[in-house]
């Protein structure tokens, strides 16, 4: 009873005219910031971070956290209307959001992105209500070990169950993590894959970079190529009624949604990991689970509502470890910690006793601010669906120059720019040769995360592998991902059998 007294209280925090305003401007600055490639939620927040400052903290935590959510939501315009995804985030929601697009469903993705993003945050607040302590504890006893064979787990899943050729996902998944491998090493800090000291591969490669680079210029010369630049998407269209059976449609999709939404999550309980490998992981399950993983990549709506449940979901996981621990979930939450302490809160155990007013007003803003961001991103979408009735040739330079940009602003180097055209022309060469886009993706993602917890764990068990099957959690992920590798093979022999018999 304690925690619904709370969160009444919080409410009448939130719902005050003052917070609802800071609501409402978060909610409208995050879906612009969240769906201008190379900006996404960690920029938005730190260039507004010093505005706050001129209003109480609650009220700044308010705004943050409705910028936040709002770029959570704006990720996905830019990928299902342009092909370009706003942030890492939105990266998996690109896979089948655009070629929805491309079919003239784009309301439809649209309206999937909203709803599922929705549904995707009210269980994580739900969940952040009811068990922000217990789900802190257990994130602490999640290790390097456990970690690293989560990290197995989604590779397995994109082999195992992709429904792609198995030797072309192998390609790139280890293509993937060899671009993830370049730059300082993580532990000695010498350089490697440098290419004969080029400056510029000093900082890696970033992951937008890479994602920009496949799926903005990739994907113009893929749609130049296959329409003989001829291109048309003005059979795009909106309608009240569209929305509607739009939003119906989606009752067939909500095991998926159930999913991303508790992935989404769990990994973003998990220090420093994120929203953008619990979008990419959902996305892998989706299609693993599906009785048509084919359809992926060629607008399977299953695809758009898995990604956008996970990261809005993980989003709010992110700062369950923020507030009870003092650890950020994500750069996001980084950001956030930092004006909390600029603010003179302590995060911590102590942070729900000593400060219940700010943490109750917080955890309800999430509530309104998710309703704000769903009314507000559908009532948007006839604005959003204009975007396509542009003619090709004005629509086509348009997304060139929002890719250079996108590539330019992660890290204000030319260097990038140039390195996403390469990345451009190679996407739309493994497409032409029908290699899998996304295990490459989820390679550049994890890999830097993998090889951490890899040799994080070697070093604290002197190096000994062993270590990986005596912590519960890993083994049993490890058990899982062996089958998962196996399954193509025991499916191959299932079937040698059934030929064998008739």
């Amino acid at each position: 009873m304690d925690i619904f007294a709370n969160l009444i209280d919080g409410f009448a925090t939130s719902l005050l005219p003052y917070n609802m305003m800071m609501i409402t401007l978060g909610v409208v600055a995050g879906l612009f910031i969240g769906a201008m490639p190379g900006l996404g939620s960690v920029n938005g927040v730190a260039i507004l971070l010093p505005v706050t400052f001129l209003v109480p903290p609650t009220s700044a935590i308010i705004f943050l956290g409705a910028i936040y959510y709002g770029a959570m939501y704006g990720g996905a315009i830019s990928s299902i209307m342009l092909g370009i995804p706003g942030a890492s985030t939105a990266v998996a929601t690109t896979f089948d959001g655009r070629p929805m697009a491309i079919k003239g469903e784009a309301d439809k993705a649209l309206v999937a992105a909203a709803v599922a993003s929705f549904l995707g945050g009210t269980i994580s607040i739900i969940l952040f209500t009811l068990f922000a302590p217990l789900l802190a504890d257990f994130a602490l006893k999640f290790g390097p070990a456990e970690e690293f064979a989560l990290m197995i787990l989604a590779f397995s899943t994109f082999i195992g169950l992709g429904g792609d050729s198995i030797l072309k996902t192998l390609f790139a998944i280890f293509f993937g993590l060899a671009l993830s491998a370049v730059g300082l090493d993580v532990v000695s800090g010498q350089s490697r894959l440098i290419f004969g000291d080029i400056t510029g591969f000093y900082h890696g490669i970033n992951f937008l970079v890479l994602a920009i680079g496949i799926y903005g210029i990739g994907e113009i010369l893929w749609t130049m190529e296959i329409d003989k630049g001829n291109v048309s998407l003005s059979k795009a269209n909106v309608s009240l009624k569209r929305i509607f059976k739009a939003i119906k449609e989606l009752k067939n999709t909500w095991g998926t949604v159930l999913m991303g939404s508790f992935l989404g999550y769990f990994v973003g309980i998990l220090p420093a990991a994120g929203a953008t490998p619990g979008s990419l992981m959902a996305y892998g399950i989706a299609k693993s689970a599906s009785k048509t993983p084919e359809n992926f990549g060629k607008g399977e709506i299953k695809g758009v509502v898995a990604p956008e449940a996970a990261n809005n979901a993980a989003s709010t996981g992110s700062m369950l470890p923020m507030l009870t621990l003092g650890i950020p979930g994500s750069p996001t939450t980084a950001i956030l910690l930092g004006g909390m302490v600029i603010w003179g809160l302590e995060p911590g155990p102590l942070l729900f006793i000593d400060q219940r007013e700010f943490v109750w007003g917080l955890i309800s803003s999430l509530y309104t601010a998710n309703v704000f961001t769903l009314l507000i991103n559908i009532a948007f979408i006839p604005a959003f669906i204009a975007v396509l009735k542009m003619p090709f040739t004005i629509l086509a330079p348009i997304i060139f120059v929002l890719c250079v940009v996108g590539g330019y602003a992660p890290t204000n180097d030319m260097h990038d720019v140039w390195l996403m055209l390469i990345f451009g022309l190679g996407g739309y060469l493994l497409r032409k040769l029908n290699y899998p886009m996304a295990p490459v993706v989820l390679a550049i993602v994890l890999g830097p995360l993998a090889e951490r917890s890899m040799r994080q764990t070697l070093i604290g068990s002197h190096g000994s592998p062993m270590v990986f099957i005596e912590r519960p959690l890993s083994l049993i992920f490890l058990i899982i991902s062996l089958f998962l590798f196996a399954l193509p093979l025991l499916k191959k022999l299932n079937l040698r059998k059934k030929l064998e018999s008739l």
